[in-house]
């Protein structure tokens, strides 16, 4: 079961001017007129080396359910602003564009078409917001997930933030971004049972307040659950009463059935300092084996800062730093208009603006990343107009698209096509990737980046160039519109 979207119809998750755009195009008999949109974003969230797609699942279950219903067009209807002629136009709807995209679990790059449309204006226009909806999120959260997941140098990750996250799907899709990013599993049932995340979480304070005592609560649990028993042991005093009421329940309820502790939650306090007399105790009683874990409002910075400090921390529950990538809570992708299409001709679209980085890169695409093929690293990324050839069996020399006199030559390199089909005339040709899978592929992935990428302080710019041909036809429609 991995269709959130299968009961409802979401085709009205648009903004206003979607629809009087689209019946405007109509009025003006544009509805056959062929546009070129990219989906791109201009600003890697904290001021990271990278980002990385995800929610390409949830928009393909989007677009094969796309259709107007009759409470939706009785609705359009009394808004009074649209033709009958219109409204039955929509009543009919079919979808007919071609779309390609950055398959899930890839790092992405400021600038990059991560979805190409193409097909008429009216309907690729129409999916705007329902695209951006879904890649923002899932990128983003994929992405700052996948921060957290490196600053643990391989601890497990849980994701432990739904009562956080802004709203039901952003608590389910935004466990699925993470899993993707790298958590081992998620406190969200709702994500278990949907897309196979394992459900992980034991006790909260509650369960040891509700008790006499904190060894009775203790007890209790362990007689409960003794194949998977961790205990939380901040709710009095970690070192004073929690680590010796559960060395108590380790050795009279664990021991005599032959079952070894999981392991103990800290979360509060200062953890590196009680992670560390914990370990000491715990050693000292004869659990070496008991796993620490730690939780509250932690972040890739504060992970890494315990790590430093020596903390004997195991493994990580994050929530709301996590669900809701706090530090950075959107992520900018854009939608943008590149080409119209008439027959087989295109003719490039640009919007220009007095900020650089909001100049658009105009005409159908294709995006190659460029690998090392000795180490298997990425060395560069590599945007050409859509009828060109990449051959590098002899080498390709890139230059940076602003400052033109900073060139590279590559040599002993292979090029991969990113832009993968996945719509052709409104028909699915792909099928998404079962969700280990793209995990996996993530994380592999993220191994092909060099460390000056991925570090967290002022991380390497990583080369996004355009081909001679494509910088140049950006280069003449910015000259033509400079004269005007």
């Amino acid at each position: 079961m991995t269709n959130i979207n299968q009961e409802r119809n979401l085709t009205l998750l648009m903004d206003f001017y979607e629809l009087t755009m689209a019946a405007g195009y109509f009025e003006e008999g544009y509805a056959d007129k062929v546009g070129v949109f990219d989906m791109f974003f201009r600003k890697i969230p904290d001021d990271g080396g990278f980002a990385i797609a995800a929610g390409l699942e949830q928009f393909c279950q989007i677009i094969d359910n796309l259709h107007f219903s009759d409470e939706d067009i009785a609705y359009l209807q009394s808004k009074g602003c649209f033709s009958q002629r219109f409204l039955d136009y929509l009543r009919n709807f079919q979808f007919h564009c071609t779309i390609w995209a950055v398959e899930e679990g890839t790092p992405i790059f400021p600038g990059e078409p991560i979805v190409i449309v193409e097909g008429p204006a009216i309907e690729a226009q129409l999916i705007e917001t329902l695209l951006l909806v879904t890649f923002n999120h899932q990128s983003l959260i994929c992405t700052k997930t996948n921060r957290i997941v490196r600053a643990a140098k391989g601890r497990p990750i849980m994701e432990f933030g739904s009562r956080r996250a802004q709203g039901y799907d952003a608590a389910v899709l935004g466990a699925r971004a993470a899993y993707i990013g790298g958590v081992v599993g998620t406190a969200c049932v709702m994500a278990d049972r949907q897309y196979g995340i394992p459900a992980l979480g034991t006790m909260a304070h509650s369960w040891v307040q509700m008790f006499p005592s904190e060894f009775e609560a203790f007890k209790r649990y362990a007689e409960l659950y003794p194949d998977n028993c961790t205990l939380l042991v901040d709710t009095y005093n970690v070192t004073r009463s929690g680590i010796p009421n559960a060395i108590r329940v380790f050795n009279e309820v664990l021991a005599p059935m032959g079952k070894r502790p999981k392991g103990v939650r800290i979360d509060s306090g200062d953890i590196a300092y009680l992670s560390k007399r914990a370990r000491r105790m715990l050693d000292e009683a004869g659990y070496p084996d008991c796993g620490i874990c730690a939780s509250n409002s932690l972040d890739e910075y504060i992970v890494r800062d315990l790590l430093v400090q020596g903390a004997q921390i195991d493994s990580f529950g994050i929530g709301e730093n996590l669900i809701t990538s706090k530090s950075t809570p959107v992520f900018g992708g854009v939608y943008k208009l590149a080409a119209v299409k008439d027959g087989d001709v295109y003719t490039p679209k640009i919007k220009i603006s007095e900020s650089v980085e909001k100049i658009t890169t105009p005409h159908l695409k294709n995006l190659y990343r460029i690998y090392d093929s000795e180490t298997g690293k990425a060395m560069a990324d590599y945007i050409t107009m859509y009828d060109e050839e990449v051959d590098v069996s002899g080498g390709i020399t890139l230059f940076d698209p602003v400052q033109t006199w900073k060139k590279r030559t590559f040599q002993n390199v292979h090029a991969k096509k990113l832009n993968t089909l996945i719509y052709k005339d409104g028909k699915r040709v792909y099928k998404n990737p079962a969700l280990p899978d793209i995990r996996a592929y993530c994380a592999a992935q993220v191994e092909t980046l060099w460390d000056e990428v991925t570090r967290f302080e002022n991380p390497h710019g990583y080369y996004v160039d355009l081909s001679q041909k494509l910088w140049d036809e950006r280069q003449r429609l910015l000259d033509e519109f400079g004269k005007n």
